[in-house]
């Protein structure tokens, strides 16, 4: 224990050394708290409206500009994302105990996925939400014996929390329960008005959520869905660290070679529902698109919740000492690395974000701000995922400069935040920098196919632009003028073109 415990603390120091943590989402996110916490009063944005509905995806919209009304936006917005580390981790140990009554391996896999995809990319409000429906498998577990109004009440209870969070960490919830009491029905044969009546127990709550949302006018994002079914065995391997492709892959290696030699050795054992959840699970990843409702990597946040759940129904027995110490070395190995690599990025960025932070005071307050990247703007950039970090990091001259950035994060259904008027179409409701190629090619009068409608004149309806990504040098020196610049980024005034210039 003292040795998780440790790991646990050096687990969080990526966030608790850094002001704004080195994660892709995570600036955007922070720009839109700015403009919750102000808005209502004569600091409100000059761009932006908020515009509050039934969203299931509103976890840290709703907490914190609660807590900001003691401390600072900033702070509150990273001790919401500390919240939702810790009970990805407690909440993995609590499947654990519910069903083993021991803590054995599931708290050490937790740290171990902590920066993988969906984490280190900033999914604050899944990873939140994840958390709950974790601890909500563990209760339901606890109490599965238990005369039904205990269960329903508690059940609907984290029904309740999890649709006000996130939507797809509520639909984990409901299909690992649903797997369990499948198992539960198949081995114990029960009557069947009880076993009905179970699952009228887990669907009724979540089927009252989604009436009221209809009913108020709520949404669930824009129901945007993108398949991507030749890269998903691919992805997969791309997931455990989500700031080195090259970690992940070797990472994913090891540990499915030591399942493997595990299983084959009689080390592993699932018991209750663990062989129908890992069978689930998986099946649940092979069929679900990339994209869901505008809800981004959908598969790839199955296979890590997969990873925080399955573990606690499995009993790990090492046939010998030494293997078992050869066991945890590698897991260890691999945890070590990963939380290396989370902070190596982390010390990287804190610079880089201080220097971007200190060049908004180059832009007049109620600018136009356009972000370019200085590479092909591949999202996300498999060739170099340190360099994701930065790619939404502009968004935050939302909150520092009160300027106008079109991908902030406004998807109706997603966001309570959304553009005013006169500038909705300059703005992409979720959306990256767009490469300089194509940028160079608008401002020269070259068509691009691959040009996104806001950018069509965006040497006339934007004031400044940052260029993310790679150093390079001034890609149009007649008409970008530059300002600020750090290793990652630079910032260019936009020169207005004369007539007949």
């Amino acid at each position: 224990m003292a040795l998780f415990a440790l790991l646990f603390v050096i687990a969080l120091l990526p966030v608790l050394t850094m002001p704004i943590p080195a994660m892709v989402d995570y600036p955007n996110h922070l720009a839109r708290m700015y403009i919750l916490v102000r808005d209502g009063t004569p600091q409100a944005h000059p761009f932006y409206r908020v515009t509050w509905a039934l969203y299931p995806n509103l976890a840290m919209d709703l907490v914190v500009p609660l807590v900001a009304r003691i401390t600072s936006v900033e702070l509150a917005t990273r001790l919401f994302l500390l919240a939702s580390q810790i009970l990805t981790i407690t909440g993995a140990i609590a499947v654990e105990l519910a069903v083993k009554r021991r803590f054995q391996v599931s708290g050490f896999l937790a740290l171990l996925v902590l920066y993988s995809v969906p984490f280190a990319w900033g999914f604050v409000n899944f990873q939140f939400a994840l958390g709950i429906a974790l601890w909500g498998i563990a209760c339901w577990i606890v109490l599965q014996d238990r005369a039904w109004p205990l269960r329903l009440a508690l059940h609907t209870l984290f029904v309740a929390l999890l649709f006000g969070a996130h939507l797809f960490a509520l639909g984990l919830y409901g299909f690992t329960l649903g797997i369990h009491e499948l198992w539960r029905a198949r081995t114990r044969k029960p009557a069947l008005p009880t076993t009905m009546a179970r699952f009228l127990t887990l669907a009724l709550p979540a089927l009252v959520a989604f009436g009221v949302m209809k009913a108020t006018g709520g949404a669930i994002g824009q129901e945007g869905t993108a398949w991507n079914g030749q890269t998903k065995l691919l992805m997969a391997f791309a997931t455990l660290n989500g700031y080195d492709l090259w970690l992940s892959t070797g990472g994913t290696v090891i540990l499915v070679g030591l399942i493997g030699a595990a299983a084959m050795r009689g080390a592993v054992r699932p018991i209750q529902s663990g062989c129908w959840l890992a069978a689930g699970l998986a099946a649940l990843f092979v069929v679900l698109p990339t994209r869901l409702f505008d809800t981004s990597f959908v598969d790839l946040r199955v296979t890590v919740a997969a990873l925080l759940i399955v573990p606690g129904f499995i009993v790990v027995s090492p046939p010998s000492r030494a293997w078992g110490r050869l066991a945890a070395v590698a897991v260890l190995g691999v945890t070590l690395v990963n939380l290396a690599s989370a902070l190596t990025v982390a010390a990287i960025y804190r610079g880089e974000y201080a220097a971007l932070v200190a060049s908004f005071g180059q832009l007049k307050p109620g600018s136009r701000v356009l972000v370019g990247h200085s590479g092909n703007g591949e999202d996300a950039p498999l060739g170099d995922l340190s360099d994701y970090p930065m790619y939404n990091a502009a968004t935050l001259a939302v909150a520092y400069a009160d300027a106008f950035v079109p991908t902030l994060f406004t998807s109706i259904g997603k966001q309570p935040v959304t553009v005013i008027d006169g500038y909705r179409h300059l703005a992409v409701p979720y959306g990256g920098p767009t490469a300089m190629v194509i940028l160079r090619d608008i401002a020269e009068g070259r068509p691009n196919a691959d040009a996104p409608g806001y950018t069509r004149t965006w040497t006339e309806d934007f004031d400044y632009l940052y260029v993310v990504g790679p150093s390079a040098p001034n890609p149009m020196p007649g008409l970008l003028v530059p300002l600020a610049a750090s290793a990652r980024f630079a910032l260019y005034r936009i020169e207005r073109r004369r007539p007949g210039e």
